[in-house]
């Protein structure tokens, strides 16, 4: 996530990026809303133990991971594809949160 975020972020300062700035900015803004959203899923399913809200929290977190790999494919291929085992990762984290949602209704 770093990473990718960081090649996106270095793109604000060259001017051959300067017609994609508005597209960078946006990307990044994206990026740091999914951020709040990934910080909050752990507050929201460990510390509230609301596990449907949780729910809700991690399907836009996986929202937003799918907005910013199709951002990033326009920026720079090397961070969208960094951003796939991540899509990975939260599709799993979300059958387990689902799974536990269903297991305790």
């Amino acid at each position: 996530m770093g990473i990718s975020f960081y090649l996106i972020w270095i793109k604000l300062g060259d001017k051959k990026y300067s017609k994609k700035a508005k597209l960078i900015k946006l990307s990044l803004v994206i990026f740091l809303i999914h951020l709040f959203f990934n910080a909050t899923w752990s507050i929201v399913f460990f510390g509230l133990h609301n596990i449907f809200l949780a729910l809700i929290n991690i399907l836009v977190i996986w929202v937003f991971i799918v907005i910013l790999i199709s951002k990033f494919w326009s920026l720079d291929k090397r961070a969208s594809v960094l951003l796939i085992p991540y899509l990975a990762w939260v599709s799993f984290a979300t059958i387990l949160n689902y799974s536990i949602w269903i297991l305790n209704r």
